[in-house]
């Protein structure tokens, strides 16, 4: 209560106390509301920036995967019309499945001026599907990163392959090897490609021993 002109400048003074502290937690709040402005802007600058770097790796994931993807098809689809001596081509359809890349092969081929796409093992048989499986083990081998050195040992190459074919055959691993420069090494009952070696040894068991010998000596 307030009686007189003392109890109304105790009164005041109390009054200007208080707004003086509630200035300073004024003060410090506003220190703290432009620190966490501060903060968040900092955050949202690093958000921003990993959101960049993130779709900077997708595309340069993609521009890779995409070009392995074109040096695979040309090399199979060389390799498929080298040794059918047709237009066949090969093409392989990428898409994403729970957040990871998954690959479908597939065989163009043309007839009648249809267009005709199928999974390798539908078209032509075996054959197809081995020179397929044998053009992405050449591709596969030579597209790595970093390189693999050392020979492409093949086991019984085109064994579908029929023999209107496996002259081809031949003449394209031949031409590979000499290509890429990579020894090839190829374990095989058919004449044809055992011709093709610079050097070709024949394994014939005698009892329970096996016995080697050079089929084309220098």
């Amino acid at each position: 209560m307030i009686n007189n002109y003392d109890d109304l400048e105790n009164y005041l003074s109390k009054i200007n106390s208080f707004i003086s502290k509630e200035e300073g937690k004024r003060e410090k709040i506003l220190e703290q509301i432009d620190h966490c402005k501060k903060a968040i802007n900092d955050i949202q600058s690093e958000i921003e920036l990993l959101e960049r770097v993130n779709i900077l790796f997708q595309k340069t994931s993609e521009f890779a995967r995409n070009q392995a993807k074109l040096q695979i098809e040309s090399l199979v689809t060389n390799c498929l019309q080298y040794v059918f001596e047709n237009d066949i081509e090969f093409k392989i359809e990428i898409e994403e499945l729970r957040n990871k890349p998954s690959a479908d092969f597939y065989v163009i081929t043309k007839e009648n001026g249809m267009i005709i796409k199928t999974k390798p093992e539908l078209s032509r048989g075996g054959g197809v599907v081995d020179i397929i499986s044998l053009a992405l083990r050449i591709a596969f081998l030579q597209i790595h990163k970093p390189k693999i050195q050392g020979p492409l040992i093949l086991d019984e190459p085109a064994k579908h392959v029929s023999e209107d074919y496996i002259f081809n055959v031949a003449d394209f691993l031949k031409k590979t090897s000499e290509m890429f420069e990579r020894q090839i090494i190829i374990v095989t009952h058919n004449n044809h490609l055992s011709a093709i070696g610079t050097n070709a040894y024949k394994v014939s068991l005698n009892g329970t021993i096996s016995e080697v010998s050079r089929v084309n000596p220098d």
